[in-house]
């Protein structure tokens, strides 16, 4: 009996999740990722990082190398070989390994292995979690819903972002910082979204007008997605319940639960 499983028995493991293989493969890939995210946070501290560097980077090299002998397992496991390069997961799983060899050339950007972390993502899928997956499907549906409506709202906020920046740097110039209709711009940006980093500040009476009147302003419209985003979200919720309710052809009973295995009025099996 040979040690070495065949090809298919290899995809199933690598692919599924419906036998302790499987399963055990997939959580040893999710504790490689775990663990070299941990490793790149420690070594973005620079006391860390002078101390254990060489350790850090042996860590990475090894990381990656686990990794990108993954991704060709995948790749050459895959019956469409194409498809799984171009999926979402085909893309991140490559883009998991990219940055280590890009420091080779670049300086730093071995720290954005950290998209690895969007391979944590396979945890649903490893546990089970598909009501998490209904829950993102419905917030998504309530998002497409609702992109017409954001539109129109992000058109509305730029515009008066373009006015209020356009009044301000006529109002107050670039003797108070404000020294394009870009910067002013910006200025009305973080003004208006609350944040006031203070960076630029309004001299004139009027200007400190203005900006109450935006800082105010700003109240207001960070209420508007989450009302457009909610009521769609109550909406998909409630086609999703009248879709799924169970009917039962008995006793002609709509609208039951649709963990239902029969009917609560007449017994009847569903």
């Amino acid at each position: 009996m040979s040690l070495i499983p065949s090809k298919s028995r290899l995809a199933h493991i690598v692919f599924e999740h419906d036998d302790k293989a499987s399963k055990n493969f997939d959580l040893w890939v999710l504790v490689l990722i775990l663990a070299s995210l941990l490793v790149v946070i420690l070594d973005s501290e620079p006391s860390l990082n002078e101390k254990y560097h060489q350790e850090f980077y042996l860590l990475e090299w090894i990381f990656t190398l686990l990794f990108t002998i993954e991704y060709f397992l995948r790749l050459w496991l895959s019956n469409r070989k194409l498809g799984y390069v171009f999926s979402f997961y085909g893309m991140v799983d490559l883009l998991a390994i990219i940055p280590t060899y890009l420091s080779l050339f670049l300086i730093n950007t071995q720290f954005l292995v950290v998209i690895r972390g969007l391979r944590l993502l396979r945890v649903v899928r490893i546990f089970k979690l598909a009501r998490y997956m209904r829950e993102a499907d419905t917030l998504k549906k309530a998002l497409i819903n609702s992109r017409t409506k954001i539109q129109l709202f992000v058109g509305t906020i730029l515009t008066v972002v373009l006015i209020t920046g356009t009044v301000m740097f006529i109002v107050e110039g670039p003797e108070s910082g404000f020294t394009s209709i870009g910067v002013s711009m910006y200025w009305a940006i973080v003004t208006l979204t609350t944040v006031g980093y203070g960076d630029i500040t309004p001299l004139t009476p009027i200007g400190k007008f203005l900006s109450a009147v935006i800082m105010l302003l700003g109240y207001a419209i960070i209420a508007v997605p989450t009302g457009i985003v909610s009521s769609e979200l109550t909406a998909v919720k409630r086609e999703s319940k009248q879709i799924t309710k169970k009917f039962c052809k008995t006793c002609k009973t709509s609208n039951l639960d649709e963990d239902s295995n029969y009917c609560k009025y007449c017994g009847e099996q569903l």
